[in-house]
């Protein structure tokens, strides 16, 4: 059976070429900002590379825009943030496991940070509990973090609550790193907002939202799951009312209510200076994160 990280990779080189590859790792190569650095060699041009970045002299002689690519003097830290709870094993937007494109969406980024020679961390847990596995290099310590989030999330954990990871990262995690934040739909709150300014005080942060299933096409199409399956939610296992939601009223109400809940938690995210980003699944996740740091890279 494939390792969680070679499926990453087998998902890396189907949904980008070889260009897209380097616009990727030109676009995280952006996020830290006043790095020390030593010049290594020259690379063509890719949209997305500083313009301040290009050796003109080089150019001149090549015919073509080249780049300066440098090395880091001093490894950067990359803290992946996820939540482990119950929330995360259920199904998301694209009818796949929450947790399966939590994994993709952590170890394509983890695998950049890995091939900039960057360090890589992992905090995780449910409302109950949070572990933290310290920063390491290489490609078998990465596979050992994505294992841990693969085997911790599941429908017998306790409920999720992810700002018990964050506050553990507020409390223990000293001086800047990257922290990249994989979560379902957290509800905004003034706890909350309070908590993630003083993150990004510290901190720089990207976040990337798992789309919870949408229940409500079923009242669109008139289809409604099986009767002889119970349905429950997976945040306190109750029965969930199928047959109430037939009602166009109800279809409506439920619309409203979760576009209103999506509006806040990004307009939170965005008032603290959280660069954030949505996913329904893991045919997203190459496309979405590339779009994130881009978004994150102009907005520094």
């Amino acid at each position: 059976m494939a390792g969680l990280l070679q499926r990453v990779k087998s998902k890396m080189a189907i949904f980008a070429h070889r260009k897209a590859r380097g616009m990727l790792d030109g676009e995280y190569g952006s996020v830290f900002k006043g790095r020390s650095l030593d010049f290594d060699d020259l690379r063509g041009y890719v949209p997305g590379d500083e313009v301040r970045d290009i050796d003109w002299k080089a150019t001149a002689r090549h015919g073509s825009p080249l780049i300066r690519r440098y090395a880091a003097v001093r490894r950067q830290t990359v803290l992946l943030v996820t939540d482990t709870g119950r929330n995360m094993a259920a199904e998301a937007r694209s009818g796949e496991a929450k947790k399966d494109i939590a994994v993709l969406a952590l170890g394509v980024l983890g695998y950049l940070a890995h091939r900039h020679g960057d360090l890589v961390g992992l905090v995780c847990g449910d409302s109950t509990a949070t572990r933290s596995l310290p920063a390491k290099g290489g490609e078998a310590h990465l596979e050992r973090l994505l294992g841990h989030v693969d085997s911790h999330t599941s429908l017998d954990a306790a409920p999720s609550r992810i700002q018990e990871q964050l506050e553990y990262t507020a409390r223990t995690i000293k001086g800047r790193h990257l922290l990249f934040v994989v979560a379902d739909e957290i509800a905004a709150d003034d706890a909350m907002a309070q908590l993630l300014r003083r993150l990004r005080a510290q901190h720089e942060i990207l976040w990337l939202t798992v789309r919870d299933a949408d229940l409500a096409p079923y009242p669109l199409t008139g289809q409604v799951p099986s009767a002889e399956v119970d349905y429950c939610s997976v945040a306190d296992s109750a029965l969930l009312p199928w047959q109430p939601a037939a009602s166009a009223a109800v279809k409506a109400a439920y619309t409203r209510a979760t576009a209103e809940r999506d509006a806040a938690r990004r307009a939170m995210l965005r008032a603290a200076g959280i660069t954030e980003g949505e996913v329904a699944g893991s045919g997203d996740v190459i496309t979405g994160l590339f779009a994130l740091l881009e978004r994150h890279r102009r907005a520094g």
